[in-house]
């Protein structure tokens, strides 16, 4: 079993491969990958995502790291149309439980019109590779087969990295090695354990 630190080396040399980039070689599958670590590492993997972005993005012109966190995309969205301080109101009064489907309502989730992946549709270009994280902190607003699912129909032009802080088996994802969610078979392992 390979360290995190040999995981985490593993992965520039992965992404810069030219036919990462070009998705060639999986029987026309969508690029999507999952880099899944142990929660314990969640610093360790956010550290190294900034230094990838700041190395990929000033030596390349050609391509971009483009990362999209869940949770500030959550709440960004909100903020835009004037419901979190409302949000942060009801939660304190009610508890968190009682908030969780006004969001999903507010966002749209799992909908034709849903704001979060429309916000990342919007944003990606061509040359790009995506970076989604925050996916332990969005949880259980947004969960990880859903987005992924979702995402399926508005890109697949350009890889997407998935970081999950937990286990994915190749068909099962169980986010912090604790919570199981639904199966989810249509993403290649990008750096095996």
């Amino acid at each position: 079993m390979k360290t995190i630190y040999e995981r985490l080396d593993e992965i520039l040399p992965k992404i810069m491969d030219k036919r990462f980039r070009e998705n060639k070689g999986l029987g026309n599958e969508i690029g999507f990958y999952i880099f899944d670590y142990d929660p314990k590492d969640e610093m360790l993997v956010r550290e190294h995502i900034a230094f990838l972005k700041q190395k990929v993005n000033t030596d390349s012109s050609e391509i971009r790291i483009k990362e999209f966190d869940l949770y500030e995309i959550v709440l960004e969205i909100l903020e835009n149309k004037g419901y979190l301080g409302k949000v942060f109101a009801m939660e304190e009064k009610k508890g968190t439980n009682a908030i969780l489907k006004p969001i999903k309502n507010t966002l749209r989730l799992t909908q034709k019109n849903d704001l979060v992946i429309e916000y990342i549709r919007q944003r990606v270009e061509q040359n790009d590779i995506v970076f989604l994280t925050g996916v332990g902190k969005v949880w259980p607003i947004i969960r990880s087969h859903t987005i992924l699912n979702a995402l399926h129909s508005v890109i697949d032009h350009v890889p997407l990295v998935m970081f999950y802080p937990g286990t994915y088996s190749g068909q099962d994802l169980n986010l912090f090695d604790e919570i199981m969610d639904q199966n989810y078979y249509r993403a290649f392992k990008l750096i095996p354990r």
